[in-house]
């Protein structure tokens, strides 16, 4: 207790800010102070703690390792300090200015946040939501930390304290360009095989849909690939390839981008899309707030 009397929690506000832009300017500009307010700070957590912990290099204000070690604890404390103020102070999302974080891939940047950020833009001005990247570990380690809010997705590996709730489930549609020689609806196993394919070589989860093309005998190997799905569509409108990718994806890009889809002769599972978060969130408003959002806005009903 003795240690915390010589750091203001401010200090603390401005550390966390500082290991993640690594640019006084950036953290002064994302915390309305001046630039001299945040190299004060700076000075009086060297003061506190007996270290440099922020480098000046080429490359932006490096941190030192004990800059890195304090990141975790200091990230997960603030974090429990702004759960137990919302405690006090129910959430109000028409005046609140939290900034919310979820986990999510590609394709559900692509399908869920248009709508969020309109929904957010009329019914809660001042909240902002950020995606992240993250899975199995990473994620889980997120989650227990309070540094992630919610995830979307359908993620594996999931475990202790963590909630999750069905959203819906979806098959898969094959896209091509409008105009294309040979592809049109109904089209057999046999000539779907023919044609050349874009393969998402990191479709989640553990890629079954690629698992299922291979089933149905298309040597994946030969086929183009990219990581991810966001960049399918503008490749499709523009080649005689066809990508096989979920059906709200297809639905969502076809008409943008001049394309039409199929519904693929494979036999293929379908996907599942769920919504997670973590037990200690259960009751935090801003939390329970966005997830009922979610839920009313994008969950199937029976």
């Amino acid at each position: 207790m003795d240690g915390l009397r010589k750091v203001d929690l401010n200090l603390l506000v401005v550390f966390q800010h500082l290991l993640e832009e690594r640019n006084i300017s950036a953290v002064a500009r994302r915390l309305d102070l001046s630039q001299p307010a945040v190299s004060n700070a700076l000075r009086r957590l060297r003061a506190a703690y007996g270290d440099e912990l922020f480098v000046r290099t080429g490359q932006g204000m490096q941190p030192t390792p004990l800059a890195e070690a304090m990141g975790g604890p200091v990230s997960e404390a603030l974090s429990l300090l702004s759960h137990l103020a919302d405690a006090v102070q129910p959430f109000d999302p028409s005046v609140s200015q939290r900034r919310l974080r979820i986990a999510m891939t590609d394709v559900g940047e692509i399908h869920f946040m248009p709508s969020l950020m309109e929904l957010c833009a009329r019914h809660a001005p001042g909240v902002r939501i950020d995606s992240l990247r993250l899975a199995g570990a990473d994620l889980q380690r997120e989650l227990d930390a309070g540094r992630v809010d919610l995830a979307l997705g359908a993620f594996e590996g999931l475990g202790g304290g963590v909630v999750q709730r069905m959203l819906f489930r979806q098959g898969y549609a094959t896209l091509y360009r409008r105009g294309h020689p040979r592809a049109h609806a109904g089209m057999s196993v046999r000539a779907f095989r023919a044609e050349r394919h874009l393969i998402v070589s990191r479709a989640a989860p553990e890629g079954q849909v690629n698992q299922a093309l291979e089933r149905a005998g298309l040597a994946l190997a030969e086929q183009f690939s990219v990581p991810h799905f966001s960049a399918v569509p503008y490749i499709v409108s523009t080649t005689d390839l066809l990508a096989t990718v979920p059906q709200k994806l297809a639905a969502s890009a076809a008409p943008h981008f001049g394309l039409q889809w199929l519904m693929p002769p494979v036999k293929l599972a379908a996907l599942q899309t769920n919504l997670y978060w973590h037990r200690r969130l259960q009751r935090d408003g801003a939390n329970q707030w966005l997830r009922h959002l979610i839920i009313d806005t994008f969950a199937d009903r029976a």
